[in-house]
């Protein structure tokens, strides 16, 4: 009688162990799943980001910069992602001419010919999701864009939605972003100098593409 007993409880206990175990390995699993999916929140570094830009015209090009003011990303899983940056609009500068021509571009892209920065002085760019690419480098290419973006572009109080390639690394504590990519200006209503509007403009019409290049730096945030 005492050895069945003894089998009894040592029956019991090992099912008691048997259920610990799995239960402990559930909570294991739920805990990595939820630490996968737990949001992660970054602020935009605006010192370490830039937003490069590129017009061409009939007789050549300009570039120049715009600053990025702030920004922020919000990361649930790598399919559950928004944010929204803002881009100051009166920063615009010009950097392949110097001195007065410099200047006084800057001031015509600020102008209601183009941005009307006096009016509209904020640009935001509020970003919708993001998806896998296979990333394959070009020649001379060190990053090949890994993602497609896409999120809603205002500008002069126009929004449209823009989808293009980047290249994106993140981590628990950081997110960066590298990427070239072009937009219809007369979508948003700069339509000046435009072929596609004005008709017999020669050598003085512009381009509608503007190329852009972000470099954008953000950490976690507190």
């Amino acid at each position: 009688m005492r050895t069945k007993t003894l089998s009894v409880a040592m029956a019991f206990l090992l099912f008691a162990l048997g259920s610990f175990t799995i239960s402990a390995q559930d909570a294991a699993t739920k805990e990595v799943a939820t630490m996968a999916t737990a949001p992660v929140s970054y602020q935009v570094s605006t010192e370490n980001s830039s937003l490069g830009w590129v017009g061409k015209k009939v007789t050549g090009q300009h570039n120049g910069n715009i600053k990025i003011t702030s920004g922020d990303i919000r990361m649930a899983d790598h399919h559950d992602v928004s944010g929204k940056f803002e881009i100051d609009m009166t920063s615009i500068s010009v950097t392949d001419l110097e001195g007065d021509m410099a200047a006084k571009l800057a001031g015509h892209l600020s102008s209601d010919d183009f941005f009307a920065v006096e009016k509209y002085p904020t640009a935001t760019f509020e970003l919708k999701g993001m998806s896998h690419l296979k990333a394959e480098a070009a020649e001379g290419e060190e990053m090949a864009p890994n993602h497609e973006v896409t999120g809603d572009l205002t500008i002069k109080g126009v929004t449209n939605e823009i989808t293009f390639p980047a290249y994106i690394e993140h981590s628990a504590n950081s997110f960066k972003a590298q990427a070239k990519f072009m937009i219809d200006r007369t979508k948003w209503g700069l339509q000046y100098g435009s072929g596609s509007f004005i008709k017999g403009l020669g050598d003085k019409m512009i381009y509608d593409d503007i190329e852009f290049e972000l470099s954008l730096s953000a950490n976690s945030a507190p």
